[in-house]
């Protein structure tokens, strides 16, 4: 068997493209690249799902090689989701970074409407931490080590 050879990226499908970008660069990631409109034999084979189109956006941190790779597909059209889901809930939980300033990131994100889970937390006197809901019911986690 072969072996992993690094981790690359995460990737997330959403329903609304520019918004979820928008709320990543306000997190502080910028966007690396992006490609619209890829369709044909490589996406069918890959996602397995024929006659399918696309639009990518893929986003990284400072200083970080992995990647978010934001997907948004117009056709076929989306699927629901569970855009309400609670960390409890199997799946994809939430996507977690550190921080320099916990409070004043949370109170940034908060003023573009974007509100914590529960509150700040703190483990030990080592981490806080808080969960975020950001567009589309996307989970971030942001810690920042004390």
């Amino acid at each position: 068997m072969g072996r992993i050879k690094r981790f690359d990226h995460i990737g997330i499908t959403v329903a609304h493209l520019e918004e979820v970008t928008r709320f990543f660069e306000a997190l502080g990631l910028y966007v690396e690249g992006r490609a619209d409109g890829i369709e044909g034999e490589f996406l069918e084979t890959v996602c397995g799902i024929p006659e399918s189109r696309t639009n990518i956006v893929m986003l990284k941190a400072e200083g970080s090689d992995v990647g978010i790779e934001l997907s948004s597909f117009e056709k076929p059209e989306h699927g629901p989701g569970q855009p309400a889901a609670m960390a409890n809930e199997l799946g994809l939980r939430s996507l977690a970074f550190e921080v320099d300033d916990l409070r004043a990131t949370v109170d940034e994100l908060g003023e573009k409407g974007y509100g914590l889970i529960g509150g700040i937390g703190e483990y030990e006197g080592v981490w806080a931490m808080a969960y975020v809901r950001g567009p589309e019911g996307l989970i971030v986690a942001l810690a920042q080590r004390l």
